[in-house]
C-alpha cells in the first residue's frame, strides 16, 4: 500500500515538474535540435576515418584500411603543423583573452559613469560582427595596395608598403589581435555577472579599514573571480584543439603563403573535405581532434580537482 501510495505521489511530482518547466523545455527545444543536428547525426560519419572511401559504394560500403588514414595523415608535416598551430594559438588566446576580459570586466564594474551601459553595449558589437565582415575590415587596414596602414601610416612615417598578405611572420599577432578584439567584450561580461555578485558590504567594510581601490581589486574582487576564470579555463582547454574557422581562414584570406602559420585542424579538414576531395583523411583529422581534446579536457579537470576541487567541472 505504502509503495503505491509513494509510486502515486512521485508520478503527481513528476507532472508537476513537467507542467511548471514546460515553457523553459520549449524554449530549449530548438538548441537541442540544432545540436542533435550537427554534433549527433554526424557521428556514425566517423566510420570513414577507417575507410578508402568510394561515391558508388556509399561510406558503410568502401573498403574498410584500418588505421591506413591515419598513419598517412601522421606521415606528413601537415600534422605536426596543424597540431602546433592549433594548440600555440589556443593558448595564447586562452591567456590573453582572460587576462584582458578580467581586466575589462574590472574597469566596467568600478565604472560610475551614466555611460556605462552605452560601454558595455559597444563593447560587445566586435562578438557580433561576422568573420567574413572582420575579415574585410582587416583587408581595409592591411591591403597592400589602398590598406590604411601602408597608405596612411607607413607613408606618413616615410618607410616601405609592407606585403601583409605575403608576409607570414606577422600573421601571429594579426590573429591574435583579431581574435581578442572580437571575444574580450562577450568575456568580460561573464566576469562583470560574477563581479556583480559580490557582495558589496565586502567593499564597504574594506573602504572602511582604509583598503585602497587597488588592494580591493588585488584583495577582493580577483581572488572571488578565481572560480569563474578558473571554470572558463576548463571549458577553453576543453576546445583547445578546435580553432576559429573563420579566423584562420577567411582573415588571412586563403593566402597559401601563410598555410604554415595559419593552417589549423579545422583549416585542414575544410581543404580536405572542399578542396582535395579527401574525405576519409579529413575524417582522420576531426576523429584526430575530438579524441585529443576530450583527453585534454579529462587532464585538465583532474588536475583543477586535485588541486582545488570546489572548481573542477565534475
Amino acid at each position: 500500500m505504502d509503495k503505491a501510495l509513494t509510486k502515486e505521489n512521485n508520478k503527481k511530482s513528476l507532472k508537476k515538474r513537467l507542467k511548471r518547466f514546460f515553457p523553459i523545455y520549449i524554449m530549449a527545444l530548438p538548441g537541442l535540435i540544432y545540436l542533435f543536428v550537427n554534433n549527433y547525426m554526424p557521428l556514425p560519419g566517423l566510420v570513414l576515418a577507417f575507410k578508402k572511401y568510394n561515391a558508388k559504394q556509399g561510406i558503410f560500403g568502401s573498403k574498410f584500411v584500418g588505421f591506413k588514414n591515419f598513419k598517412y595523415l601522421f606521415k606528413t608535416n601537415d600534422a605536426f603543423i596543424i597540431t602546433r598551430n592549433t594548440i600555440l594559438y589556443n593558448v595564447v588566446f586562452i591567456i590573453v583573452n582572460t587576462i584582458l576580459a578580467v581586466f575589462v570586466a574590472i574597469m566596467l564594474a568600478e565604472m560610475t559613469s551614466r555611460l556605462k551601459k552605452i560601454y558595455q553595449c559597444l563593447i560587445l558589437l566586435p562578438f557580433m560582427i561576422s568573420m567574413v565582415i572582420v575579415s574585410y575590415l582587416v583587408f581595409g587596414y592591411l591591403s597592400n595596395d589602398n590598406g590604411f596602414i601602408n597608405n596612411i601610416v607607413l607613408k606618413a612615417l616615410g618607410k616601405e608598403p609592407v606585403f601583409w598578405y605575403m608576409e607570414k611572420k606577422y600573421w601571429p599577432f594579426i590573429l591574435t589581435f583579431v581574435m581578442a578584439w572580437k571575444v574580450i567584450g562577450y568575456n568580460s561580461i561573464i566576469y562583470i555577472s560574477t563581479i556583480l555578485g559580490i557582495d558589496r558590504g565586502i567593499y564597504e567594510s574594506a573602504a572602511i579599514d582604509g583598503c585602497s581601490k587597488w588592494k580591493q581589486i588585488t584583495k577582493i574582487t580577483i581572488p572571488l573571480l578565481k572560480p569563474t576564470v578558473i571554470m572558463m579555463t576548463l571549458l577553453a582547454v576543453g576546445r583547445i584543439f578546435y580553432s576559429d574557422f573563420g579566423l584562420f581562414y577567411q582573415v588571412p584570406q586563403n593566402q597559401g603563403a601563410l598555410f604554415a602559420v595559419t593552417n589549423t585542424i579545422d583549416t585542414y579538414v575544410y581543404r580536405g573535405l572542399l578542396e582535395l576531395g579527401d574525405m576519409p583523411m579529413a575524417s582522420a583529422a576531426g576523429l584526430y581532434q575530438s579524441l585529443v581534446g576530450f583527453v585534454l579536457i579529462l587532464a585538465a579537470n583532474l588536475a583543477v580537482r586535485k588541486i582545488e576541487p570546489e572548481s573542477a567541472l565534475f
